[in-house]
């Protein structure tokens, strides 16, 4: 009966774009979900990094080439930063958000950012179908659309406010750009593909790693020594790597003026040497793919989906290759930081897409068997990486948010503050101002640089102990406490 029932609805004209709009939908709605969490849950610390950025552009107007932000202090690049510089990657995310915050003021300004990542998430789902559709078919193809808008995983972390979603969105697109061009599409084609890569790199430079299954099209149609005999050809692809590179590396030597703007970044590579040690198995394949990503049961569906690639889908061999050499080379940022595999969901996903469609088809024990097997392996992927996940929803700290409105309405709009929160610039982030997350000096050497109000929820900490014996309390609950640092007491 389900046999017949799939095999009618196959043969009706153009029912993949229909299933697509289908799954586009139900994507976007399981992202709603929380859409409106403050910037205090998983990551909070690097969403409101860039949640800062986008909120300075919308306060002060957008400079796309001088990106600021609310920390002030030294934690980031080790030297002092006054004018708040914040130079991580090139802020197109923040100029988007900014601009769909000003355009359409009916909701509030964190929602919007929520909603940028989500418009990325849609663009990179609908590149990825054609690129599976190309080389895997028309069914993996909606697959793999199900499984990148579906893993609890990628939910998640294409609903935060971080860049990496238009990162991979320009990624993806550079790619299928690029198989239009191998395809014999025309130059066009490539010109737009270095384009986009470009726009990744400027993004993330991890995107990078995107080019490995890009190389693998260009050396299998146009072997080195034909490149290499063919000038004009030669020369085509030279320029095409110009244009991915040199957007980069003009912005690397710019900000390089900058030095108190740009973040510590040699210790993401091995920085602790946990690279190939049974820590960094353990954390990437077996924490994050197999438990965080697939759910535990979906590492069999993964499995079968590398057993069962053929020549025509080496093109998904290969980009996972590419996010395996990006997952070791820089290990230590990967072991430390889950959203970094975000950009390696991609690949996974048409994996995953290769072993359903083989396991569905399986008749070494019977079809009824395999693909009831089949469907309840994938329920349980999804049910147990969505149990994990949920915990990332979870606001733990809304003390933080309470003393953000309270300072906001206390201290004027150019105040700038100390919110101590171990570094973390969550609880900076909620206060509206300028200022340090952490005292990386002496309070009197930080109220010399122009701090105006001391705001905390922690009571006991050594640092709040002192300054609430030496200055004025403005107000004091049960869950924080502001002082004004321009009030000694007598």
């Amino acid at each position: 009966m389900l046999s017949r029932i799939l095999a009618r609805i196959s043969k009706i004209k153009l029912i993949e774009y229909y299933l697509l709009a289908l799954i586009l939908l139900a994507g976007f709605a399981v992202r709603l979900y929380k859409i409106d969490n403050p910037i205090a849950d998983w990551h909070s610390f690097r969403q409101a990094d860039t949640a800062a950025v986008s909120r300075v552009y919308f306060e002060e107007g957008i400079n796309i080439l001088v990106p600021r932000y609310y920390d002030l202090s030294s934690t980031q690049s080790r030297i002092y930063n006054p004018q708040g510089y914040r130079f991580v990657e090139f802020p197109l995310y923040n100029v988007v958000h900014t601009l769909l915050a000003k355009s359409f003021g009916f909701l509030n300004f964190e929602i919007w950012g929520r909603l940028t990542s989500v418009l990325f998430f849609l663009g990179s789902s609908v590149v990825l179908f054609f690129l599976a559709r190309r080389f895997l078919g028309k069914w993996e193809a909606l697959l793999t659309a199900f499984f990148y808008s579906f893993l609890p995983f990628n939910i998640y972390f294409t609903r935060v406010i971080l860049p990496e979603p238009a990162a991979i969105f320009f990624g993806l697109l550079g790619l299928w750009l690029f198989v239009r061009f191998i395809d014999e599409k025309g130059d066009y084609f490539l010109w737009m593909s270095g384009l986009s890569f470009s726009l990744a790199l400027l993004i993330k430079p991890f995107l990078a790693f995107y080019l490995v299954p890009a190389g693998y099209l260009l050396l299998n149609k146009y072997p080195i020594r034909h490149l290499f005999k063919t000038p004009r050809l030669l020369i085509k692809f030279l320029l095409f790597a110009c244009i991915i590179a040199l957007p980069f590396f003009f912005w690397r030597i710019w900000i390089n003026r900058f030095p108190a703007g740009i973040p510590d970044w040699a210790w993401m590579f091995n920085g602790d040497g946990i690279r190939f040690r049974p820590a960094f198995w353990m954390w990437i394949f077996g924490e994050r793919l197999t438990a965080l990503i697939l759910g535990f049961w979906g590492i069999i569906i993964f499995v079968f989906g590398l057993l069962s690639a053929k020549k025509e889908s080496r093109f998904t061999l290969f980009f996972l290759l590419g996010m395996l050499a990006y997952v070791v080379i820089f290990a230590t940022v990967n072991v430390r930081h889950d959203y970094y595999q975000t950009m390696t969901i991609p690949a996974i996903c048409m994996v995953l897409a290769q072993g359903f469609s083989y396991l569905w088809n399986a008749k070494n024990f019977g079809l009824n068997k395999s693909r009831a097997i089949l469907v309840f392996s994938t329920l349980i992927m999804l049910v147990s990486s969505a149990v994990k996940i949920k915990e990332f929803y979870k606001v733990n700290h809304p003390e933080i948010i309470e003393a953000g409105k309270a300072i906001d309405t206390i201290a004027p709009k150019d105040a700038i503050v100390v919110a101590p929160y171990n570094g973390d610039t969550a609880f900076l982030y909620q206060t509206k101002r300028k200022g340090w997350p952490v005292i990386d000096s002496s309070i009197d050497d930080i109220i010399q640089k122009g701090a105006d109000y001391y705001v905390s929820v922690s009571f006991n900490d050594t640092d709040t102990r002192n300054i609430l014996e030496r200055f004025e309390t403005v107000e004091k609950t049960n869950t924080y406490l502001i002082i004004d640092l321009h009030k000694p007491k007598k």
